[in-house]
This record gives C-alpha cells, structure tokens and sequence, in this order.
C-alpha cells in the first residue's frame, strides 16, 4: 500500500451504505487512539453493524485521523487498529466493507500529512471515493457521525444523517457556520440510529 493509500476494500460494490465515523460511534472516543491495546468496542456496535449486513447495507467507514500528521501514530499503526476492529466484529458476526481515513491535518508535525484536503470531513472526499468505488445510491443511504463536522460532510453530499447524542460538545472547537445543519436524528448510540433508518 502506498503512504497516500487511504482505503481498505474488504467485499464488492452493493447499492446502499451506511457511511459510519469510527470513534464514537464505533469504539469508544479516548481521543488519539494510538495501538490495539486502548480499542474497546461500544457495547452496541457489533449488533448494529450485523443488522445493516443483514438488510444489505454496504458499511463504509469514514474517519478523521489527524494524529498521522500530528506524529501520534503511524500509518501502520493505524491499519493494526483497523485490522482489530474487523476481527473484533467479526467474532460477532459484522462486517465492514472498507475504512476510508484521512491522515491529514493542517497543523500537523509530519510534513507529508501536513495540509489542508478534501478528505478531512466536513470534506467529503472520502464519502465520494466510497460512493464511486462501490457504486452507491445516495437516496438509499445515510451517516451516522459523533460530531458536527462528520453531520456536514454527510449533508453536503445529500446523504441523511444522525447525531450519536452527547457528541456536540466534543466537537465544539471543530464547528463552522455551516455546521449550523442540523441531523435529521439524535440517537444514543449506533443502534437507535440504524434503528432510525429501518
């Protein structure tokens, strides 16, 4: 994999998807995590993620990871990480179709990730490449996101949305004018949201 390759294609294209932020709404929030050993799954997640497998969602995780540019983990590092959540969900029965991360941050200490991108939501090239690279049908999909800039990157790209509760605070110093776009649903966790959807 190259230093720029930022995906991980697990199964072919499907019509709809479930584009999911990672942290917070997958496995707990503890910041910048950085190795294996601090993963811990939310209790909800594996269920909810095995129920859109089920009604044939395509799963497609869409995440921010700024500590790359920021030298708080390695790009191999993160991919460990990643590998552990598949497995980890896969005892349960889930799967996820790919992991799409953007490494960068414009005010990182590694210069090869150091920038302003497309890909660091509320961009939405990340939700793009997913789309394009598995054939999505935006009317039939949705977001579900921790924070206002994950909502944006969802509304700018028409998709339907939804808070996991407790998660604006979190995001307060992330926030723009424009995140003034509200969700069209506030769940307490992943499960509520897909719950919300059908």
């Amino acid at each position: 994999m190259g230093k720029d390759d930022s995906i991980f294609i697990v199964t072919d294209a499907m019509k709809k998807a479930a584009f999911l932020d990672r942290d917070g709404v997958i496995n707990d929030d503890v910041g910048h995590l950085d190795s294996v050993q601090g993963l811990r799954l939310l209790p909800s997640a594996a269920a909810a993620i095995r129920r859109l497998n089920e009604k044939g969602y395509c799963v497609i995780v869409v995440t921010n990871q700024g500590g790359v540019a920021k030298g708080f983990i390695t790009p191999r590092a993160l991919e460990e990480i990643h590998d552990e959540i598949r497995i980890r969900l896969a005892k349960d029965g889930a799967q996820i179709d790919a992991i799409y991360y953007c490494p960068h941050h414009p005010e990182g200490v590694i210069p090869e990730y150091t920038s302003v991108c497309g890909c660091r939501k509320p961009g939405t090239d990340m939700i793009a490449r997913g789309a394009a690279e598995f054939d999505i049908d935006f009317a039939d999909s949705f977001l579900v996101g921790d924070k206002s800039t994950d909502i944006l990157a969802g509304k700018r790209m028409g998709l339907r949305t939804v808070l996991i509760q407790g998660s604006a605070d979190r995001a307060a110093e992330e926030r723009t004018p424009e995140d003034e776009a509200a969700p069209d649903f506030i769940a307490r966790d992943l499960a509520e949201a897909i719950t919300y959807f059908l």
